[in-house]
């Protein structure tokens, strides 16, 4: 195989798991959205569902984003499949940066606000928080594991 040959499949392997990992970013958030949705003092209507879809994309480019961050700091693409401590450290600690960083934008500009009913923690929502403290680990879990399997 020529060197160029196999760079053009090395990318194509690339892409393919940064589209799989948004995929399965956007399946895992859609539900979160559609179940936190009272806690924003949103009722259920067709506009519901289109904006936790849209949400939902938003997510799986910040899953990605911790993904990028990772690649960054292991110097490995894969670095999800077997990451140890270190990887869940990052994983948590960049979903808090982001969660809590947009939280704080979004609310106050008023781009969303909380119902009552919205659990906080120092004035930010608890659900986004939890999301993707929660949520991430179990992308790349899956991810990691179907890669294995595919391998």
């Amino acid at each position: 195989m020529s060197s160029s040959n196999f760079e053009a499949q090395r990318r194509s392997r690339g892409w393919s798991l940064v589209a799989t990992i948004f995929a399965v970013a956007v399946l895992f958030n859609y539900p979160w959205e559609l179940a936190q949705m009272p806690l924003y003092g949103a009722s259920y209507d067709g506009r519901t569902f289109l904006y936790c879809f849209l949400a939902s994309l938003g997510d799986g480019l910040l899953v990605l984003l911790i993904f990028a961050a990772g690649w960054i700091v292991f110097r490995r693409r894969e670095w999800f499949v077997r990451h140890g401590a270190r990887g869940y450290l990052l994983m948590l600690a960049a979903g808090l940066i982001i969660a809590v960083g947009i939280e704080r934008v979004a609310v106050g500009t008023g781009q969303w606000l909380y119902a009552e009913q919205m659990p906080r923690v120092l004035g930010v929502g608890l659900a986004p928080i939890a999301q993707m403290l929660v949520l991430p680990p179990l992308i790349f879990r899956l991810v990691a594991a179907w890669r294995r399997r595919s391998a």
